[in-house]
Order: C-alpha cells, then sequence, then structure tokens
C-alpha cells in the first residue's frame, strides 16, 4: 500500500509529487481534469471512481484536482508517462504524438459516417493497436473512450450543400490532417487562433469556423455566425488514462477494477456527451441564437476527402485501422 502526497496541490508541486509515499490507511490516486463539477469529463472521472470503488470492494481514496489546478490536458499526460504528480486523466489524443503518430488519427476529420459509425468503432476497440503503443512507449494506459461532441460547421451564411462551401474561408485546427480535409471538400482552410475566431469572422477576416456545440455555445460563436452547418464531420474521442507506473505499484485486483470501471465510465462519459450535445443545439435554436442547416452533401463531401484520409493513414502507419473503420458497418 503506498500514498501519494499531493503538497499544495498547485503547479508548484508536481516535482514533489514523483516521490510515493508509504503510509498508513488506503491507497490514493489523484486525478486532475481542466474543468468545473458541470463538465462532462468531470463528472466523467466522477464515475470511474464511484465504480472502482464499486469493484475492488476495499478502501481506496481518490482526489480529483479540477479547474485546471494542475494545469492543462498535455501537462497531464507527461505527468503520467512520467508516473507523478497525475495518476488518472482525460487527455485529448493530440497530446500523444510524441510517443505515437498514429494517435492525432483518433480525433481525426471525416473518419465517421455517424454516431453509430462512431460507437461502434469503440465498442469493437479498433484503435486498440494504437493504444498498445501508447501504452508501450509512453507508459499510459488508455483504459476507455469518452467524447462524442459533434462537429458542425458555424457560418455567417446558409451553407447546405456541396457547391455553397466552395472556396468558403473556415478556421480549422492546426494539425495538418483538417486543413487537407477541408481543401479536398472545396473549402479554403485556414489556422487560427481559437480565441481569435470571433473576430475574425466579424472582420470578415474569415467567414466559418468549426466546433461541436459546447464550443460553440461557450465561444459565443452564434453571434457571428448563426448558421450551423449539420456536416458532421468529426466526432471528438478523450480517452481516459491511467499511469502505467502509477498501476503497478497496485494490487492486481485494484488494477483489474480500474481497467474495467475505465471501460464503463467512458462509456458513461460518451452517453452523457453525446446526448448533451444535441440538447445544447436544441436550447440555442429555440432561443433563436442560431439555426440549424442540413446538409445535403455530407456523404459525398466524405467521398471527397476519403483519398486524403487514405494517405494519411498510410503516412502514419495506420493503414490497417482505417481499412477495419470503412469496413464496419454500423
Amino acid at each position: 500500500m503506498y500514498r501519494r502526497a499531493l503538497l499544495g496541490g498547485a503547479l508548484a508541486a508536481p516535482a514533489l509529487l514523483s516521490i510515493p509515499v508509504r503510509a498508513q490507511g488506503a491507497i490514493t490516486l489523484n486525478g486532475a481534469s481542466q474543468f468545473n463539477d458541470d463538465h462532462v469529463f468531470t463528472r466523467t472521472l466522477v464515475r470511474f471512481e464511484e465504480l472502482v470503488k464499486q469493484h475492488y470492494g476495499k478502501p481506496v481514496n481518490f482526489v480529483l484536482h479540477k479547474n485546471s489546478s494542475l494545469g492543462l490536458e498535455k501537462q497531464y499526460f507527461e505527468y503520467m508517462a512520467q508516473g507523478r504528480a497525475v495518476d488518472y486523466a482525460i487527455v485529448s489524443p493530440a497530446h500523444m504524438s510524441t510517443f505515437s503518430r498514429a494517435a492525432p488519427f483518433v480525433d481525426a476529420p471525416f473518419l465517421f459516417r455517424d454516431l453509430a459509425h462512431w460507437n461502434g468503432v469503440l465498442e469493437q476497440d479498433l484503435f486498440k493497436p494504437v493504444a498498445e503503443e501508447v501504452e508501450k512507449r509512453a507508459r499510459v494506459a488508455l483504459i476507455g473512450y469518452a467524447g462524442g461532441g459533434v462537429r458542425n460547421i458555424f457560418a455567417s451564411r446558409p451553407l447546405r450543400n456541396l457547391a455553397e462551401i466552395r472556396g468558403l474561408k473556415v478556421r480549422v485546427q492546426g494539425a495538418p490532417i483538417w486543413s487537407r480535409t477541408f481543401q479536398a471538400a472545396g473549402m479554403s482552410p485556414t489556422v487560427i487562433a481559437y480565441n481569435e475566431v470571433y473576430n475574425a469572422i466579424q472582420n470578415n477576416v474569415i467567414e466559418a469556423g468549426e466546433n461541436e456545440a459546447a464550443g460553440v455555445e461557450q465561444m459565443r460563436f452564434f453571434e457571428v455566425a448563426p448558421n450551423l452547418a449539420m456536416t458532421q464531420h468529426a466526432i471528438t474521442i478523450r480517452p481516459l488514462c491511467v499511469s502505467v507506473a502509477s498501476m503497478q505499484r497496485l494490487p492486481n485486483d485494484l488494477q483489474a477494477a480500474i481497467r474495467r470501471a475505465g471501460r464503463e465510465a467512458a462509456a458513461f462519459g460518451r452517453q452523457a456527451e453525446s446526448t448533451e450535445d444535441g440538447q445544447k443545439l436544441e436550447a440555442l435554436e429555440k432561443a433563436g441564437r442560431l439555426k440549424r442547416i442540413e446538409f445535403t452533401e455530407r456523404a459525398e463531401m466524405k467521398r471527397m476527402v476519403d483519398p486524403v484520409m487514405a494517405a494519411y493513414a498510410k503516412e502514419i502507419d495506420a493503414e490497417g485501422i482505417l481499412n477495419r473503420i470503412n469496413a464496419l458497418t454500423s
């Protein structure tokens, strides 16, 4: 049995947290979240704690550090890889690219046909090769997949089909695959800092951006781009991670409980986020803040992008994963 002593709970503390301290009583595990109690990621981690205790049936303590008190997801992953400060957290795949070239592929655009397809991919564990590589090289275990936010294009004008998005000046994320795929679909993508998108649309530097409902709501993008084209071009995946170094210090039955709880808590998170995503859009539309617009050529857009995705998968040695994803019926 061991206990991690969290000294101060602030960013100055991580160096001190690298030394496990043996103490009387239950094991204590430290988690981290960038968000407050209401956010689905925080709620998923709380559910994880509850399930571990339920499956383990013996004393074990959890301390969840919220509101970015231990930094951001990138730092959480680094701490878990080093076996210090953070034992468990939800982390974007983009922050794993140092250890696995294929990791960002988990969250790539135009990968899934719809939510049913996305769920099927996760249920069949088709990203297992990526998880195994991350666990081997980074010593961080991906024990479940949360996420479920569907990303659409918010724009200053209605966008209903491929003709109307041709040449669209749209902000995309910095990863190259985003620019490549949006360009293949006929748009004119550009990388702009997230906190500059609102002003860029307001000043006609760009016409559109892309995000899930929570981002559109939080950043008030609907004020400058009230037309939401339902392209459903991406569905987020956020792995629930645990430090392998932390796990190896635990009894075998607790390790088993953690892995089981990770799968179940992540399923809870997926259900919650995918459900709330639609609810947020409905509330915004009812309030007259945005208008959801059917995008009638979504399948054709994906066909235009598929060759780019295939080339990208080959580039990062993920061809086998992409083939299995594309072959999966939903």
